[in-house]
């Protein structure tokens, strides 16, 4: 390790000695990316093609960047020649100590078979070959190849994979950490690439597949829970495929984490081009001011040079105010706020603490760093999971005018219906594309699967009549010649696979007994967290066994707490909640994963928590909600975000609930899932109140509609959620 040498902390101090003005980001990058590669000193161009371009580009100046780069190559050649004392106790060395014999070898070279077939040197020659090479020598010239080449795997792998693991500006940014994306204009942008395979813990996901991505396409991804619809997004942005290195990729999948950055100043360092050329401004800035100062106190340089730093700086500080302009640097501020407003940030928001904000905040705020930053490719994992009905209207208006491309997976068929262009249909290790949006694909699909299956039946009907010609008069002398004409049309027909067939998914929740009225009612009930100000006041509210009830309104209004209320697990400060003496409730949380023990399989936890049944019942649970086969053997960790969602459903059910209350049930969850909850709720014989902003869902499942806003809670008096989603509208929520 170089930490031998120097330690990581006397390498920060050097690169920042050398460039003042450079990014702790930067600087964190260049001294991991030395400290975790041991030996670059075969490696010629280690440090000039990557640490050097890195100290140029933040800001160092020529002469330093020199004296750094030869004082690391020179702690390198050293550390590499200690270390290169111990190379060769492996198996490589122990074979390499026996005489190589030519006759022996299947034409192999330093790197490998040089072809296909294989030369056999003694039938050439007729006698043995004793090779006269100094195997000490040859030991050590592959082990600096072998190094030399995982070194340069490595730099691309570390690169990507640190700037993955920041937890900071670079938190989203798969690769390129500063792109100037200025220089890209002009240049292609489409993403083409074919026949390649993708495997995630050891399951393929992908098999022989290609995809195609135009610029400028919004392109919804849909497909089966466990499918690997995420894992393919994972792969795009951390580059393990091969896109075009002058095509910017941000994926957005997690939040972004906690710290004193004010919010709107996280949305602005998100891009990393406009911050570097803010950052050269400054430097450049007070570089000449440095240089009047000594002028006017009488610079040791000559005129001439001086005059020639003096014309490099002005010319240096002209080209990033041409590029800040380029870039439209003095809207970026009102652009992050609206953005920020858009989803759901109040202004009086806009300066606080990313830290104070609640996981699902920051989520937001990671897609509005996304936004912000208009990547080349932007790739959003269910991006409408942590957003209330106003926030996702806002987010369709919005990508419908994203000018690049956009890669979406999503469960929300009307979000699909407003923004996608075109569907990518993931199923079976391959993907299908369709034109249009998802209803425009739905009907596609179906009538796809209708065209496979008469052609499936018409060849199955044509292979059967040859059969039957061929049964009857193969051994007829008359019609021999015929049969066997029959016989070689047959084997050359294609081999006949039926129409895949997806298997339906269906839930069950188990019915509860009927309780006699009055069964949950909340009476002038109003409740707060502090004295300060009351979250909710003065609710009133009357449910049954047969209620189906669709909470909606803005993020932060009070709907999670009034769910409380209801379920006991908070007490009105005023007011009365009055529930049947017998009523059992069932609470699904829209953080139910949290709720879940991942280092125990599906049977394990059911059986930790509601103790008392066989293996097989737990598993004939699981088996109502889709968990079906070892799915319910594996660590629950090992799932999807749907079949947690399952999981968390199943365990629903072992409680034998008069009500569901239903937090954000949707999420995670693909289509046909969705369409099985569904149906699952309609069929339930108590009662249901949910929390959501999936307007198909709502539609299809609930029968009245409350809006909670402004601390109250009030039955909504039109026509259901889409007449709901025109009042957002109108109103500017």
């Amino acid at each position: 390790m170089v930490a031998t040498v120097l330690s990581k902390a006397e390498m920060s101090k050097m690169v920042r000695e050398c460039v003042p003005d450079a990014d702790d980001a930067i600087i964190d990058y260049i001294v991991g990316y030395l400290d975790e590669n041991s030996t670059l000193g075969d490696d010629e161009d280690a440090i000039a093609e990557f640490v050097r371009p890195l100290l140029e580009d933040a800001g160092g100046e020529p002469d330093a960047i020199d004296a750094l780069c030869s004082r690391f190559q020179s702690m390198f050649d050293s550390q590499e020649r200690h270390t290169s004392k111990s190379v060769g106790s492996d198996g490589l060395a122990k074979l390499l100590e026996k005489p190589v014999h030519m006759l022996s070898q299947d034409s192999v070279s330093a790197t490998g078979k040089i072809g296909a077939r294989a030369v056999d040197l003694e039938a050439l020659s007729g006698r043995k070959i004793l090779s006269q090479v100094d195997t000490k020598k040859l030991e050590k010239a592959e082990a600096k190849i072998a190094a030399k080449m995982a070194k340069r795997t490595a730099r691309v792998e570390y690169a990507a994979s640190k700037l993955l693991d920041k937890k900071e500006d670079v938190d989203m940014l798969a690769v390129n950490p500063i792109l100037d994306y200025t220089s890209t204009k002009g240049k292609l942008k489409d993403v083409k690439l074919e026949n390649f395979d993708i495997s995630f813990a050891g399951k393929r996901i992908l098999t022989n597949a290609n995809l195609t991505l135009a610029f400028g396409r919004r392109y919804g991804l849909v497909g089966r829970n466990g499918i690997g619809k995420s894992t393919l997004l994972r792969t795009l942005s951390r580059r393990e495929l091969n896109v075009p290195t002058h095509i910017s990729i941000l994926h957005v999948e997690q939040e972004m984490v906690g710290n004193d950055t004010e919010a709107l100043q996280a949305v602005l360092s998100a891009d990393q081009w406009r911050e570097h050329l803010l950052a050269e401004e400054k430097r450049l800035n007070a570089l000449n001011m440095e240089m009047e100062k000594g002028l006017q106190e009488g610079d040791t340089r000559s005129k001439e040079k001086f005059e020639q730093d003096r014309e490099k700086a002005m010319a240096d500080l002209k080209e990033v105010y041409s590029k800040l302009e380029a870039i439209e640097s003095d809207k970026a501020e009102a652009r992050a706020a609206s953005i920020l407003a858009g989803l759901g940030f109040t202004p009086d928001k806009h300066h606080n603490p990313t830290k104070s904000f609640s996981g699902g905040w920051r989520m937001r705020l990671a897609l509005a760093r996304a936004l912000f930053n208009k990547p080349d490719l932007l790739l959003l994992d269910e991006p409408t999971n942590m957003l209330d009905i106003p926030a996702v209207i806002w987010l369709e208006n919005y990508l419908k005018t994203w000018p690049n491309t956009l890669l979406v997976v999503s469960h929300d068929r009307e979000f699909l219906d407003e923004v996608a262009t075109d569907i990518l249909y993931q199923h079976s290790e391959q993907l299908d594309y369709y034109k249009g949006n998802f209803t425009q694909f739905h009907t596609t699909k179906a009538e796809r699967h209708k065209a496979q299956l008469r052609e499936y039946e018409n060849q199955v009907q044509y292979r059967a009549h040859l059969q039957a010609f061929i049964d009857r008069w193969r051994y007829n002398a008359n019609r021999a010649a015929q049969a066997q004409m029959k016989i070689k049309i047959l084997e050359k027909l294609p081999e006949l696979e039926p129409p895949e067939v997806e298997n339906s998914i269906f839930f069950k929740f188990p019915d509860p007994e009927k309780l006699g009225p009055p069964i949950l009612q909340m009476t002038d009930c109003t409740f707060g967290y502090n004295t300060e100000k009351n979250i909710l006041e003065h609710i009133y509210l009357d449910m049954q066994m047969d209620s189906r009830i669709a909470v909606v309104g803005p993020n932060g209004a009070g709907k999670t707490t009034m769910l409380k209320l209801l379920t006991g697990k908070l007490e009105p400060q005023k007011g009365l909640v009055h529930r049947h003496g017998r009523l059992r409730f069932a609470l699904f949380s829209q953080h139910h994963v949290d709720q879940l023990d991942v280092n125990l399989t599906s049977v394990e936890f059911m059986a930790k928590n509601w103790p008392g049944k066989s293996e097989e019942e737990y598993r004939r649970q699981l088996g109502s909600f889709g968990i079906t086969g070892m799915v319910g053997l594996q660590q629950i960790a090992t799932l999807s975000g749907g079949q947690k969602s399952r999981v968390a459903f199943a365990c629903l059910g072992l409680q034998n609930p008069h009500f569901l209350i239903l937090d954000e049930p949707t999420n995670h969850l693909d289509m046909d899932s969705i369409d099985a909850l569904t149906s699952a709720l309609s069929q339930f014989q108590g009662g249901v109140v949910i929390v959501s902003h999936d307007e198909r869902f709502i539609k299809a499942v609930c029968n009245e509609l409350w809006v909670c806003e402004g601390g109250s809670l009030k039955k909504f008096q039109g026509d259901g959620i889409k007449e709901y989603k025109e009042y957002v509208l109108s109103k500017g929520l």
